[in-house]
């Protein structure tokens, strides 16, 4: 005895799965996070962009769900202009944010200081 199915019947038998939301939401300072963690969207990007599998990404952070990692990735996947552009402007953001603070506390010869402050508090 075969079965047969054809599409209809298979459509009746299981249900669709609803439309997939995307675990992405927006900080208050325009950082795109992972929905209820502090994990940031660039570092999955970055992490899948190395070569790490989404695994390897879930076990690096153990607030992001697997299932999570995947979707993200798949997300990236369909979108990679816009979130490469995001990225993008997040690291031109972080470079004047750096150079910022260089300018303010400047790192040269900090080691030597803090050796001298040390040395100087014994």
């Amino acid at each position: 005895m075969s079965l047969k199915l054809n599409a209809t019947s298979l459509c009746s038998m299981f249900e669709l799965p609803t439309p997939v939301i995307i675990p992405l939401a927006t900080d208050a300072y325009g950082a795109i996070r992972v929905r209820d963690t502090r994990v940031l969207l660039d570092v999955i990007i970055v992490a899948f962009q190395a070569g790490a599998t989404p695994e390897d990404t879930a076990q690096q952070f153990p607030s992001v769900a697997l299932p999570d990692v995947y979707l993200i990735i798949a997300h990236y996947l369909t979108h990679t202009a816009e979130i490469d552009a995001y990225l993008s402007q997040r690291q031109g953001e972080a470079a004047e944010l750096q150079c910022a603070i260089e300018m303010r506390f400047n790192p040269l010869g900090l080691r030597a200081r803090l050796l001298a402050r040390q040395r100087g508090a014994r």
